[in-house]
């Protein structure tokens, strides 16, 4: 389906990654694996056709579409959710102006008997009838069914995507691509804006896909539950395994620890070598043999052992001042967007030392409290700060805060002040922003590496309240540790919502659940929180309901099944259009033969050439009914 074979790409002189080789095939599920900037989201943007290589060769199957979920995206303002879903549906929009245009003309205009108007209802018949081979009366209802699957309420559909925060546009964006029916999706951090129930709905979706998918994600239960493939890009290399995230990274180890075993062995052997050398060329008698010996050695195919990237930031949040005992106090907190309530009357108290989780559903108003907290959006009720209380705040979308068109080094110049601003290029460096790095326009950044230039901002700032929405978002493995230990070495007060209960783990000592506009107080850990609510992890307690299988036909079948499905539909459209075709060639014949036919009947093959077509016409629609009921007793 797709081949990729000796792929480079370089920046600033230095290759991301080089003659790297692999190949997609259907039903593969590929979870595209490495540290922030390794080179992931790049290696997307050059399988989209959005990046030329530097070199190498991308070969595909003609006519093969590709969908991309890229980390940000850009909304046209005005249109409502399902306006902006439609957008999906490029070759049925067009029909459907195609026709509303045919329609329109059939109403204003009274030249019946012309052959202009009876042009008009045929090309009306064609129209209908390719907009019924594409879809056009099934695809608003699959819109309905893929926006619920993705959190959406019926209610929600006539709303404004302007309304909607940017982890839902995302989800409109996904929903879009779900619907296109692509060959290859492409999804970078597909997870990061989804709730527990949307997950696995989509997990669900991408399991029974039967094309291919790549995806990017730093969630291992995500991979875990998807993939059956992993592609991990390291210093430039590629290491391809048939297996998902867990077991690939077993395997890894295995393979690492069997080349050290096989390494060292070889090497023993080329010191006992290289000692017979030293050995034989004092005597001239066995001068040859040293020779060949030496020959030997220089053929032999060194075993080398596959390179780690173990380059972690450095992190430490250190305290400014010593806040009053109290650092935040808020009493019957209200906050609704137009119609939608969110929070009503929340009351809570947060202690100076302490470190708390926000928990619960997307959509509980776990963001809108943490913004009320650092005064970013208005509210009803009452919200009080301690004294010498200084908020840092890690947001959790972004791209919605830095500016794209400044480079690493102007963000952080432009957040420093007098006292630090000479220790910015030492900052940046602890970040893993070194040379040229920090001349990156903020625009061109991975997500992880936006990330690492948030928290380096917060380096700049002093602070003793560290207010962090969704922090391990786009971070990698090693990142979202170095994060923890950090955190757990602050010695200021931690508020911190996250869907992650391994990074949760050992961090906070209260928590606080967020359900129907309401909170509950939980004196305890991420762990005394689940035991109390008597579940094993955030999945559960994050259900609302069980989820809905929109696709249950397409999930029991097989990949044989849906590939078999696949190649009847287009055998169906094409008989469709053989249909079409006949029966316009006939209705010609028709018309000939009652205003001409004398003329026609005089044509000795006129009435052969008719009976073969009615009989070829007849003999497509028997198959069209055939292959109509096979692909029903597919589904």
């Amino acid at each position: 389906m797709l081949n990729i074979h000796n792929l480079s790409i370089a920046f600033q002189g230095e290759f991301l990654f080089e003659d790297i080789t692999f190949k997609l095939s259907p039903g593969d599920r590929i979870g595209l694996i490495g540290k922030n900037g390794a080179g992931k989201s790049t290696m997307l943007k050059i399988l989209a056709k959005e990046l030329e290589p530097d070199s190498g060769q991308i070969a595909a199957d003609k006519n093969l579409s590709i969908g991309f979920l890229k980390q940000d995206i850009d909304f046209v303002y005005g249109r409502t959710v399902l306006e902006e879903s439609y957008e999906a549906f490029v070759k049925i929009k067009e029909l459907e102006a195609q026709l509303e245009r045919i329609n329109t003309q059939l109403v204003e205009r009274n030249d019946y008997e012309s052959e202009s108007y009876h042009q008009l209802m045929v090309d009306l018949n064609e129209v209908q009838h390719q907009y019924e081979i594409n879809g056009g009366y099934n695809y608003q209802g699959e819109t309905e069914k893929i926006l619920q699957g993705l959190g959406f309420q019926r209610e929600d559909f006539n709303k404004l995507t302007d309304t909607f925060s940017g982890g839902w546009r995302m989800r409109i964006e996904l929903a879009k691509l779900l619907l296109q029916n692509n060959d290859v999706l492409l999804l970078d951090e597909p997870t990061n804006h989804l709730d527990i129930e949307s997950i696995i709905w989509l997990e669900g979706f991408l399991k029974s896909y039967s094309g291919v998918v790549v995806i990017v994600s730093h969630d291992k239960m995500f991979l875990d539950n998807v993939t059956n493939r992993t592609i991990e890009i390291s210093l430039g290399r590629i290491y391809d395994y048939p297996k998902p995230y867990s077991k690939f990274l077993v395997l890894r180890n295995e393979i690492k620890e069997q080349q050290l075993a096989s390494q060292k062995n070889q090497q023993k052997h080329i010191e006992h070598t290289e000692k017979l050398i030293e050995k034989f060329r004092a005597k001239a008698s066995k001068a040859t043999m040293a020779q060949s010996l030496i020959k030997k050695l220089d053929r032999m195919e060194r075993i080398e052992v596959d390179e780690d990237d173990n380059s972690v930031m450095s992190l430490n949040f250190p305290v400014s001042i010593t806040p009053g005992k109290v650092v935040i106090e808020a009493q019957s907190v209200s906050k609704k967007y137009g119609e939608n309530q969110v929070l009503t009357d929340v009351s809570l108290m947060i202690e100076r030392d302490s470190k708390t989780a926000f928990v619960g559903q997307n959509g509980q108003g776990k963001s809108t409290l943490a913004k009320i907290i650092i005064g970013e959006i208005k509210y009803q009720g009452h919200l009080k700060l301690g004294h010498n209380v200084q908020i840092g705040y890690f947001a959790q979308n972004q791209a919605e805060y830095l500016d794209g068109s400044k480079t690493v080094l102007d963000t952080m110049i432009d957040a420093a002040n007098e006292t630090n601003r000479t220790k910015v290029r030492d900052i940046l460096g602890s970040f893993l922003f070194r040379g040229d790095d920090v001349e990156k326009y903020v625009r061109v950044l991975s997500g992880g590496e936006r990330n690492r230039l948030a928290l380096a901002k917060l380096m700049l700032q002093p602070l003793n309240v560290l207010v962090m929405d969704e922090p391990t978002n786009h971070l990698d493995i090693k990142s979202k540790n170095v994060l923890k230990e950090a955190l757990k070495k602050f010695e200021g007060t931690l508020i911190l919502v996250s869907h992650d209960r391994d990074f949760l783990q050992g961090l906070v000592n209260k928590v606080y659940e967020f359900k129907d506009q309401k909170i509950k107080e939980y004196l305890g850990d991420i762990d005394f929180y689940l035991d109390q609510r008597n579940v094993d992890n955030l999945r559960e307690v994050e259900k609302r309901t069980v989820v809905k299988d929109t696709s249950k036909s397409s999930n029991k079948q097989s990949y044989e099944d849906q590939k078999k499905q696949k190649s009847l539909q287009n055998k169906l459209s094409n008989i469709e259009a053989k249909i079409s075709t006949l029966e316009k060639e006939i209705k010609a014949d028709d018309v000939e033969l009652a205003t001409n036919y004398d003329a026609t009947v005089s044509d000795k093959t006129f009435f052969d050439k008719y009976q073969l077509k009615k009989d070829r016409l007849s003999k497509l629609m028997s198959d069209w009914e055939l292959i109509t009921l096979e692909l029903e007793a597919l589904s």
